[in-house]
């Protein structure tokens, strides 16, 4: 992102909004599902910061778990028609 407020504000977002957490002691990972965020540009920049850290495979402190991160939905409001 080019500017730093931007990417503060898209951290914000990611950080207030509330994600479903599934630890999977049988795979080994604790995933966090975050819904759709406001729009398809803050989507796809949260799904390229999936991946960086998803990259990283860290263990979640006090376990086993690694984290995983993944946005998705049931509902995309990028796909929505008006």
């Amino acid at each position: 992102m080019a500017r730093t407020d931007d990417a503060r504000a898209l951290l914000r977002e990611i950080l207030v909004t509330a994600a479903d957490l599934l630890p999977d002691e049988a795979a080994g990972t604790l995933t966090a599902n975050l819904p759709h965020l406001s729009n398809a540009c803050s989507d796809q920049l949260a799904r390229q910061l999936a991946d960086e850290l998803n990259a990283t495979e860290t263990i979640f402190p006090g376990t086993q778990l690694r984290r995983v991160f993944k946005l998705v939905s049931g509902w995309n409001p990028a796909d929505a028609l008006f």
